[in-house]
């Protein structure tokens, strides 16, 4: 039978972890041609997450756990669960319970069916207007400058095959953003679509803080367009435009009209604007530079501290070094 591999990403999860399991060995129950690993990824959690995933072990035998070092993001968690897992297909879901787990019902049957990539897209969210507005904001500017097949609303739930898993896992960048990967290989995605829950207050607070999601955003744009470059550019060209025709109305307000031009003001406004202009021109590069060097330095993207539930055969293909 078929092995199927889910993979959760954890951090400050503690009160949802044992209505998750719930929801998979419900998933698992109604599958009975297929076989199931439920992979947990401890991202440095400082709650009681790690210790509620040991107690639940002791009665779940599918449950394997990875307990990375230190919190290293939601992206290179999911990394870690990809490179530990064997299943022929790989199902991705956050723990927080917003995202149904039943659906993976409906992309196994996709995935048996010989599609490779079937994504779980938002159709609507039932989070705050605010935080509704950025994400579809993001993934409108990456749909259009990026990759154009991102769903409308995005997603970050999904399932794949043990081809585009592998494939995944060879690709080392230092700071990957894995749904634009998945959707860069090129495989052709299918999509179900549901509507987002809100996060049970029973459940804990979001640790997705406002620095998280620039950080995501900004790691996703680097990674797949050279847009914000050719911005940059544009600012540029724009500036030394008006630049010139600047100087050329004061030249010929000077020497054909006679005024005497009065220069601090004006002066003081131009030097701010593009002084503005150089720096945030200066922070784009940057960004790419930084990323270029992190690329350099083949730091490994995630430590994993230890593991538990694998073979021991399973455990040692898997080192504490660059997930592949």
């Amino acid at each position: 039978m078929p092995l199927i591999s889910i993979v959760v990403p954890v951090y400050h999860n503690a009160p949802s972890l044992p209505d998750l399991l719930r929801e998979f060995q419900e998933l698992a129950a109604r599958n009975p041609n297929d076989t199931f690993e439920f992979i947990f990824v401890d991202d440095g959690s400082q709650d009681e997450s790690y210790a509620v995933l040991q107690s639940l072990a002791l009665a779940e035998s599918r449950i394997k756990t990875v307990k990375l070092s230190r919190n290293f993001g939601s992206n290179p968690a999911l990394m870690a669960g990809l490179s530990v897992s064997s299943g022929e297909a790989v199902a991705v879901i956050s723990a927080d319970l917003q995202d149904p787990p039943a659906l993976i019902h409906d992309m196994i049957a996709l995935w048996h069916k010989g599609h490779k990539v079937i994504l779980a897209a938002r159709e609507g969210r039932d989070d705050p207007a605010l935080t509704a507005f950025v994400a579809n904001m993001f993934y409108a500017l990456f749909r259009r400058y990026a990759i154009n097949t991102m769903p409308k609303e995005g997603f970050d739930f999904f399932l794949i095959d043990r081809q585009v898993c592998d494939l995944v896992n060879n690709i080392e960048e230092a700071n990957p953003y894995l749904m634009g990967l998945i959707l860069w290989l090129g495989f052709a995605p299918q999509v179900v679509y549901y509507q987002r829950r809100e996060r049970e207050k029973r459940y804990g607070v979001s640790m997705w803080t406002l620095a998280k999601k620039l950080k995501y955003f900004v790691d996703s744009f680097v990674a797949f367009s050279y847009f914000p470059v050719r911005v940059a550019s544009l600012m540029g060209f724009i500036l030394s435009f008006l630049g010139i025709i600047y100087a050329m109305v004061i030249v010929f307000l000077a020497l054909f009209l006679g005024r005497e031009i009065e220069g601090w003001s004006s002066l003081m406004v131009v030097l701010l604007v593009v002084s503005g202009a150089q720096m945030v021109m200066i922070g784009i590069l940057g960004e790419y530079l930084w990323r270029n060097l992190d690329e350099t330095r083949k730091r490994p993207r995630f430590i994993i501290e230890k593991q538990t539930g694998f073979t021991e055969n399973h455990s040692s293909e898997h080192p504490v070094k660059r997930d592949n």
